[in-house]
């Protein structure tokens, strides 16, 4: 049995950055992630993306900001246990017993759930064919977008990701999107902009279409698009790339007793605690009234929560608010020579 101060959930930035908040109040803490790295939605699905919303950063992309994030912790020597799913959670006296898929067993008086929108995978091009091109000429997020250099690619989905990928892929390949309404959801701006290349001949748009077949036996050679009129329309390519959104699973913390709102866990906003005494929800998956699902609120969330962890694991300790500039506990924790 692992005995810590916190159990956090979700090693997305959110989950990082609670880490750094409850290691300069000296509390530890063991991060559990059913993904294979750190970083979130911002590794898995946006990791060259841009981000603009970070106080004092002006540009960074979700690759970076993980990084950064992973820095910052260094100082605390925190365990990271990925490829773990949280399977049951059970309370004992004060404390919590939180036990996952690989039976590994935590014992916390705190638990934060910083997982985002829950577990979640893309949803994917549903045509049997599809499956085995999966990973090699088909693919639903990006990691390097070098790969695509130089090659002819297919992007499906009318969203932000979908948009914003056929305008930074047309800078290195020859780029066709396809989307299945003529009206699409991403941002204006984005549109515009994709519409300007269009018209230089540098982006393909086909809109009102769907796949409908898949042509290659080990790597595709072409997709075949049909329309609600069944006109067809084969397009030569190397690769596709689908965005059409995700599917999204709370997983077993549907089952923990919390009070649940449109798959998102009330909290209060003094500590943005749940109606479960020492169980918090920070980011995505928590909501308030007046929330907005912005990293920088998961970060003043978690910022708040570990204050009450801190009171929850320090029973006998008075909590003394210290600002990292001048407190030297707080610097000697960070690795810092207090000056």
């Amino acid at each position: 049995m692992i005995k810590t101060d916190v159990v956090i959930v979700g090693a997305g930035p959110v989950g990082l950055f609670a880490v750094h908040q409850l290691g300069i109040k000296g509390l530890k803490a063991e991060v559990i992630d059913n993904l294979d790295r750190a970083g979130g939605q911002c590794i898995e699905l946006y990791p060259d993306k841009p981000i603009y919303d970070i106080p004092a950063i002006p540009k960074c992309t979700g690759k970076e900001l993980t990084e950064n994030l992973l820095k910052q912790i260094k100082p605390f020597k925190t365990n990271f246990h990925f490829n773990e799913r949280v399977q049951e959670v059970s309370s004992e006296s004060e404390n919590w017993i939180v036990k996952t898929n690989n039976n590994k067993i935590f014992k916390a008086p705190n638990i934060i759930i910083a997982g985002g929108v829950g577990s979640f995978e893309p949803r994917k091009i549903s045509l049997q064919d599809a499956e085995k091109h999966d990973g090699k000429s088909i693919f639903y997020s990006i990691n390097d977008k070098n790969k695509f250099k130089d090659k002819k690619v297919v992007i499906f989905g009318g969203g932000d990701s979908a948009l914003d990928w056929t305008l930074e892929l047309s800078k290195i390949s020859k780029v066709t999107l396809v989307h299945r309404r003529d009206e699409f959801r991403g941002a204006p701006h984005t549109l515009n902009e994709i519409k300007k290349l269009e018209k230089a001949g540098k982006v393909a748009l086909k809109t009102r279409y769907q796949i409908s077949s898949i042509e290659g036996e080990k790597n595709i050679k072409s997709i075949t698009i049909k329309n609600d009129e069944d006109k067809s329309i084969k397009i030569d390519t190397d690769y596709v790339l689908g965005f059409f959104g995700l599917v999204m699973q709370l997983g077993p913390i549907a089952e923990w007793g919390l009070n649940m709102n449109r798959k998102t866990i009330s909290v209060n906003t003094e500590n943005f605690q749940t109606n479960k005494k020492g169980i918090f929800a920070i980011g995505d998956i928590c909501t308030y009234p007046g929330k907005e699902k912005l990293i920088l609120s998961g970060f003043h969330e978690a910022a708040l929560a570990s204050v009450e962890c801190f009171k929850r694991a320090r029973p006998n300790e008075k909590y003394r608010f210290q600002f990292t500039t001048s407190s030297k506990e707080i610097q000697e924790r960070l690795g810092q020579k207090p000056k």
